[in-house]
């Protein structure tokens, strides 16, 4: 895993910090999208929406939340965000490498959402997640940024309630 790559319109914040943070797997015709607790111990929030309603939905946690920083995956259409973001959207960014994420979030998937029925039975590298899972990516982008797993609260959606053991 790497560290955050420089911040775009922001400071360096630090990933121990206090306040909420936001991350995104931007994407083209669907983005995955979570918020953390201010203690950021916690996603509040999981959401896969298309590029318009995460804008909106951004735009509403800052005004609301006074997001601390948008950590931002740095691959397909990650440009266009981060210049919304800095600009119009005047939230501070932060960009970390996506590299592999995919493949991780599929592992952090079923860590989120044990497998049920004839599922547990396939080998791990077979099972594809029954749903979009653009919103385990984008968690998994804030939890190596932060440098741990995070809990999701029942609020979040379906899911693991503690972080897997390490």
């Amino acid at each position: 895993m790497t560290g955050p790559k420089a911040p775009i319109g922001a400071d360096p914040l630090e990933p121990q910090g206090r306040g909420v943070v936001a991350a995104l797997d931007p994407g083209r015709s669907k983005c995955g999208l979570v918020r953390t607790d201010p203690k950021r111990r916690r996603i509040e929030e999981a959401l896969v929406l298309p590029p318009g309603p995460c804008r909106e939905r951004l735009l509403a946690w800052h005004r609301d939340l006074k997001l601390a920083v948008v950590v931002l995956g740095d691959g397909t259409g990650s440009r266009r965000w981060q210049e919304w973001l800095a600009g119009e959207g005047a939230l501070p960014v932060l960009l970390v490498d996506e590299h592999g994420s995919t493949l991780a979030a599929r592992r952090r998937y079923w860590q989120l959402e044990p497998p049920h029925s004839w599922r547990r039975l396939l080998p791990e590298g077979l099972r594809q997640p029954p749903r979009d899972w653009d919103d385990v990516v984008a968690q998994l982008l804030l939890e190596r940024w932060l440098g741990q797993p995070l809990e999701r609260s029942a609020a979040a959606g379906p899911g693991l309630r503690r972080p897997p053991a390490p």
